[in-house]
């Protein structure tokens, strides 16, 4: 059979249309996933993190581990209360790497689970990695800072603008005009019951960190602090993220600190958080 031009080509496009759609669904598939009877859940890292040597490795080994665990903890729930899983009902998370930013040699991520155990909603949690590209390694913010002693003064100051911060948001939220006019952020912060027990001037108790962007090349404008739902409010008033601009600690970073902090924080990530 003789085929003609428009033949052909209409050949032609069908066939790269369905590679097109084989590439989106391999873009689509979780790079870890578990299924069974008591448990669905995935894990899935953001192309961007897959350029950086040791990195994926690392978060695919962290996602399968966490996977295992849930697997483990989902049958044990089977096995001691059966009728949690009647009618079909599972478990579920849904774990998720993204790239927050670049700063030089350091990659913010925010890893967030998405989890159904049951009950009256479902739950999320968001937490933070800084990643070493250059050691390939994961880090603290600790070598930013000259000290960062719990309740010393690096992590009380660090506390109090975080706090602020957080506090600024929630008057944003408000939808009384009136009564958001005549709140001071620090004096709400100060009796907020809820913003002092969620942010404590302890490095590990200071909330999940990143860097922020900056319209300074390879610097950091501050950092910013991820609060799941519940940290610091209730369940309703959903996530906060919270921007502490460098300027505010700048008198106890260290030389590295020194060194990558700077500039100011580009309004289209400020509109993004």
């Amino acid at each position: 059979m003789r085929l003609t031009g428009s033949i052909i080509a209409s050949l032609m496009f069908a066939a790269l249309s369905a590679l097109s759609v084989q590439f989106a669904n391999a873009e689509d598939r979780p790079d870890a996933s578990v299924e069974t009877k008591t448990m669905s859940a995935s894990v899935s890292i953001d192309k961007d993190l897959k350029t950086y040597p040791g990195l994926y490795d690392n978060l695919l080994a962290e996602g399968r581990k966490e996977l295992a665990k849930w697997r483990a903890d989902a049958e044990k729930e089977r096995r001691e209360n059966p009728s949690s899983f009647e009618g079909g009902r599972k478990w579920t998370l849904e774990r998720s790497y993204s790239q927050r930013s670049v700063v030089g040699r350091y990659v913010s991520i925010t890893r967030d689970d998405g989890t159904f155990i049951g009950g009256a909603h479902p739950n999320g949690f968001t937490d933070t990695i800084v990643w070493d590209s250059t050691a390939r390694k994961r880090i603290s913010i600790r070598p930013f800072f000259n000290e960062t002693a719990d309740n010393g003064p690096t992590m009380t100051t660090l506390a109090k603008l975080a706090r602020i911060a957080v506090a600024k948001l929630k008057i944003e939220r408000n939808d009384n005009d009136d009564e958001k006019n005549k709140l001071d952020p620090e004096k709400f912060a100060a009796e907020s019951q809820d913003i002092q027990t969620g942010i404590e001037p302890k490095l590990l108790k200071l909330g999940p960190v990143t860097l922020a962007p900056s319209t300074v090349k390879d610097k950091s404008s501050g950092l910013t602090l991820h609060y799941s739902r519940y940290v610091v409010g209730a369940y309703a008033e959903g996530d906060y993220v919270a921007f502490v601009p460098w300027t505010g600690f700048k008198q106890f970073l260290s030389p590295e600190g020194l060194d990558i902090f700077g500039g100011e924080r580009p309004k289209d990530d400020a509109e993004k958080f």
